[in-house]
């Protein structure tokens, strides 16, 4: 297979990086199968969950469809959670930012905070501050990430709830991933 001329980019030509583009976008262009691979691997869970993390997923997905959410925040309460595996201390802002260029800057916004918010949950009961989310009180999205918590998050790990199975997500998420980025 052709590979580059350089071994820094500093030396690249431009006829390296014309071929790297087009590599960069066919590669882009299967976003959505690799989240969707990822996603199916989900079916362990932290330890003391009900629930595996697929199917915490699901439930909070299908929940969101049921109330007649769109699309986007469909797949992005499907995905909200992706980040728990590999980067469980910071979980909401790695979520977001792998949705950020497919999603409108309020389902971003909801996505990066639901950590915070979700704490208002279990916080007290660890010592710690339920009422953080109350720094953004009067943010355009405040209601709407509370309600987020509220009907799609919290309430997501029931194992006696029928949820819909991944394979019925994956054409939206393969809309929302085949989107033009938004400039944000």
């Amino acid at each position: 297979m052709k590979k580059v001329s350089f071994t820094e980019m500093k030396n690249g030509t431009k006829e390296d990086y014309l071929f790297l583009d087009k590599h960069e976008k066919d590669f882009a262009s299967h976003t959505a199968d690799r989240i969707l691979k990822f996603m199916s691997g989900l079916t362990e869970t932290l330890e003391g969950y009900q629930v595996s993390r697929l199917e915490h997923s699901l439930q909070s997905a299908t929940r969101a469809l049921k109330a007649g959410e769109d699309e986007e925040m469909i797949v992005a309460t499907l995905l909200h959670d992706i980040g728990d595996e590999l980067a469980p201390m910071n979980h909401s802002e790695y979520a977001a930012a792998i949705l950020k260029p497919y999603v409108s800057e309020k389902t971003h916004w909801i996505i990066e905070k639901h950590g915070e918010f979700q704490s208002y949950y279990y916080a007290h009961h660890l010592g710690g501050n339920r009422n953080k989310r109350d720094k953004y009180k009067g943010h355009k999205y405040y209601q709407a990430t509370v309600d987020f918590c509220e009907n799609y998050d919290q309430g997501s790990f029931d194992p006696k709830y029928k949820s819909l199975p991944l394979e019925h997500f994956k054409p939206m998420v393969k809309r929302i991933f085949s989107r033009k980025p938004y400039s944000q």
